[in-house]
């Protein structure tokens, strides 16, 4: 299983981030190893500091394809899913100075949430899905996919450009902003409209 994961998607979080507007959606990979267990807490590693949430919208894809034209990607996934990308903030800006990979940063053990999937035939208009994440009850991130600067089926035609997608492959497809810094017992719980779809302890 891969992680595709698509950064600088929405564009208050490339202002809150100071970063600048690719011309390209921003593409890394996090390894299955940073898939974080049903109902265990997150460990805050001890390589870090500042350590960030990141509540994306998921999609599982259910069919092999490469180079999968936009007007076909919708045949290539059945259902929707939440999760958080979870970033050492401060290793990050460490590799990015240096020119160096984001993986220490962005896929160390633990580092992604995948909550549970609903059907994509619950939704009227996958452009328009509402999503959230509260921090102790209260809201830190919300946006609609309508603010997505490449939407679900445009990214799945980009990246099958360059990786054949599998069965089980997960893309995570970009966060808005509000992103920060996570402590010990911090309670991170994360919505599809009214739905909730993971709980997560920190540790």
């Amino acid at each position: 299983m891969k992680l595709i994961c698509i950064g600088r998607n929405y564009t208050d979080h490339i202002k809150e981030l100071e970063n600048e507007k690719p011309t390209d959606p921003v593409v890394f990979i996090k390894a299955d190893n940073a898939v974080l267990l049903k109902k265990q807490p997150f460990f805050i590693p001890d390589f870090s500091n500042d350590v960030h949430h990141e509540v994306e919208v998921l999609i599982k894809i259910t069919k092999l394809g490469k180079h999968i034209d936009k007007k076909f990607a919708h045949r290539y996934y059945n259902e929707i899913g939440l999760g958080i990308d979870f970033t050492a903030r401060d290793l990050q800006k460490q590799l990015k100075e240096k020119g160096l990979p984001w993986e220490k940063a962005k896929s160390f053990d633990g580092a992604a949430v995948i909550g549970n999937w609903l059907p994509k035939s619950d939704f009227e208009d996958l452009n328009a899905i509402n999503f959230s994440l509260k921090k102790n009850n209260e809201v830190v991130q919300s946006a609609n996919t309508n603010l997505m600067l490449w939407k679900i089926d445009e990214l799945i035609e980009y990246v099958s450009k360059y990786f054949t997608l599998k069965i089980g492959d997960v893309i995570f497809t970009g966060t808005p902003a509000g992103v920060g810094k996570v402590v010990a017992n911090d309670k991170l719980t994360g919505y599809i409209e009214d739905k909730e779809l993971f709980s997560i302890n920190i540790k």
